[in-house]
C-alpha cells in the first residue's frame, strides 16, 4: 500500500511540474537616444531645471512584467534649460563642484531596481537603490508602464532627498539662518525610459 502511495505522489509531482507554466523571460536594452531625464530643483526665490543623459542600462522582463534592471546616468551631461550663456555656465559649474555632485570625482550615477510591485497592467511601484557621489540609498517611486511589441516605455517622477547623498549646500536642515538663499532638500527627476528587446 505504501509503495502505491509513493508511486502516486511521484506521478502527481511530475504532473504538477509539467503543468506549471514557465515564465517567459527576456532582457531589454535601454535606448539612450529615445530615453530622457529632466531634473527640477527649487529654492525660496525660484527654481531651475534641465536635462541629463541616460547612457546605458537594461530591464529584465518575465511574463511581460518588469522584474529588475539597472541604469547608468552620465553626470557630465547635465544641462540647464532655463538659463543661457554665462548664467547657465555658472549654475552648471556649481552643480559640478563639490558643493553638489562632485562630478569630476563621480562622473556617473546608477539606479538598480530591486523589486517591482504591479498595481495594474500599467501601474507599478518600484523599489530601487540609487547611487550618487558613491553613496547608495534605497528609494521607492511609482511608474506608468506600457509595452508595444518589442518596446517598453516607463515614465516616472522621482523625488530625491539630496542630503542623503551628502549634498547639503543651501539646505535649511543644516544651515538654519540661510534665509531666502535656501534650496529645497528634495529635487525631482522625470524619467522617460525606452527599452527595446
Amino acid at each position: 500500500m505504501k509503495k502505491h502511495i509513493l508511486t502516486l505522489a511521484i506521478l502527481l509531482a511530475g504532473f504538477v511540474a509539467t503543468a506549471a507554466p514557465k515564465a517567459k523571460s527576456a532582457n531589454y536594452k535601454v535606448d539612450g537616444t529615445a530615453s530622457s531625464i529632466n531634473w527640477l530643483a527649487k529654492k525660496v526665490t525660484g527654481q531651475h531645471g534641465g536635462t541629463i543623459a541616460l547612457t546605458s542600462g537594461g530591464l529584465t522582463i518575465a511574463n511581460d512584467n518588469i522584474t529588475g534592471g539597472s541604469f547608468i546616468i552620465d553626470m557630465n551631461s547635465i544641462k540647464c534649460t532655463d538659463l543661457t550663456g554665462e548664467w547657465a555656465d555658472k549654475l552648471i559649474g556649481h552643480l559640478r563642484s563639490d558643493d553638489f555632485f562632485s562630478i569630476e570625482k563621480n562622473p556617473t550615477a546608477q539606479l538598480n531596481i530591486n523589486k517591482v510591485t504591479y498595481e495594474s497592467a500599467n501601474k507599478a511601484n518600484i523599489e530601487a537603490n540609487l547611487t550618487i557621489k558613491g553613496i547608495t540609498n534605497a528609494i521607492t517611486f511609482p511608474a506608468a508602464i506600457s509595452k508595444k511589441g518589442d518596446i517598453i516605455v516607463a515614465v516616472s517622477t522621482i523625488r530625491i532627498d539630496r542630503t542623503k547623498f551628502d549634498i547639503k549646500y543651501g539646505s535649511k536642515s543644516f544651515f538654519e539662518s540661510i534665509g531666502d538663499k535656501a534650496i529645497e532638500d528634495e529635487f525631482e527627476i522625470t524619467v522617460n525610459l525606452v527599452a527595446k528587446k
